[in-house]
């Protein structure tokens, strides 16, 4: 089993200086290395539709592999002795980075599924490195060794379990502060599937939406709190603040990081109540139901966060919420359930007739049998049904 526990580090003005040096010496870094893939990339790419019957093509120059580029950096810290004081792996996993990128950009994830142009990273855009691998005695107390940094202070919010192993650590920078996200594994605790198999009586259905944050079977509702839609006051203050102020400055640098600040309480807001919600659902029952966002062609997530409601639906963040609801359950050994949600709306939960509806429409009236209640928990119930393996209650 593999957990990550993420603590808030307390570095001394001299540490940060050395954590701010390696980041923007690892920035520069992976700009490099990048520039070298997309310089090999456009020399050597040829559509064969558009090339001529006869032409010169020129000599192709080998591809930068990770192996290749990992060995260059001995010369890097031959002409730039500054990179002698970041530590042998982080330089490495810098590099890995960037094979990472490049691949996904030409051939993509395991699923196939390709990712846009990496992008050259500012200094606002670099914000983490990687140590590889760890010492397991590196806590001394209340205080973390890394190496080429030293011993900085970190405010452990709760102890390392039993049995797990530290793996790896990322050193994170963020709006209020440096964090240590620590990647720990015990390989006795298996990763299994619980052996569950849903009925009506262990099986909560939900649907999510806006009116309400999620509906489930039962007609039990819970609010949705739009975080970000309370703090648009404030954050639209402090944004005149940086609009108004020079660029580079020393207040424009202030103002740009009391808006970081903010943002991140939202963010923070918003994961608080993902994870209290998600602890809340799985004492409900044993199996919960969910629709599948990714194969609901009608609520395309993606394309409507580009619409006028994009700012309800980014601030739910439904896929968030999902995914810790998922991986809780995991924990737990309880079970999550994708359903295709094709439908739930539109079909009766007690005849299983299409009953058509606008979205201004909020209640569903069935004029075959008569049932009338809201649609949002009308579908948690076609959600739970399909779980189940039915598309109406069978008794």
């Amino acid at each position: 089993m593999r957990l990550t526990y993420i603590d808030r580090l307390r570095p001394t003005k001299n540490q940060q200086a050395i954590i701010e040096n390696c980041l923007g010496l690892l920035k520069c870094q992976y700009n490099y290395r990048l520039a070298e893939r997309f310089n090999w990339w456009e020399q050597n790419r040829s559509p064969v539709n558009s090339c001529p019957l006869i032409c010169h093509l020129p000599e192709l120059k080998d591809k930068p592999s990770y192996y290749q580029q990992k060995a260059d950096l001995l010369e890097t810290k031959e002409l730039f002795p500054e990179y002698k004081t970041i530590h042998s792996q982080v330089l490495q996993d810098c590099i890995k980075r960037v094979e990472l990128a490049f691949s996904r950009f030409l051939k993509g994830d395991k699923d196939g599924k390709r990712s846009g142009r990496p992008r050259f990273k500012s200094w606002r855009r670099y914000r983490s490195f990687t140590y590889p691998q760890m010492k397991q005695d590196c806590f001394e107390g209340n205080r973390i060794n890394l190496p080429k940094i030293g011993k900085v202070k970190v405010i452990l919010h709760r102890p390392i379990p039993d049995g797990f192993k530290i793996k790896t650590a990322q050193i994170i920078r963020k709006a209020d502060g440096y964090y240590v996200a620590l990647s720990l594994e015990d390989k006795t605790v298996p990763n299994f599937t619980p052996d569950i198999k849903p009925s009506l009586k262990n099986t909560l259905g939900i649907d999510m939406g806006l009116k309400d944050f999620l509906v489930d079977d039962t007609g039990s509702t819970i609010p949705i709190p739009q975080y970000y839609r309370q703090s648009q006051s404030r954050l639209r203050t402090i944004q005149k603040q940086v609009s108004r102020r020079q660029k580079g400055s020393n207040r424009w640098k202030k103002a740009v990081a009391k808006l970081g600040k903010q943002h991140k309480k939202v963010v923070d807001k918003r994961q608080d109540f993902h994870h209290k919600k998600a602890n809340y659902l799985l004492t409900k029952a044993e199996v919960i139901a969910h629709e599948d966002l990714n194969i609901h062609e009608d609520l395309n997530i993606k394309g409507l966060a580009r619409t006028r409601l994009a700012k309800s639906i980014n601030d739910a963040a439904w896929a968030n919420f999902l995914n810790i609801l998922t991986f809780k359950a995991e924990k737990a050994g309880l079970l999550t359930v994708k359903v295709n949600p094709r439908g739930t709306t539109i079909d009766c939960s007690s005849c299983g007739q299409a009953i058509p509806k606008t979205l201004k429409d909020r209640w569903h009236c069935c004029c075959h049998c008569g049932l009338l209640l809201p649609r949002d928990w009308n579908a948690a119930i076609n959600i739970k049904y399909r779980a189940v393996g039915h598309s109406v209650h069978v008794p």
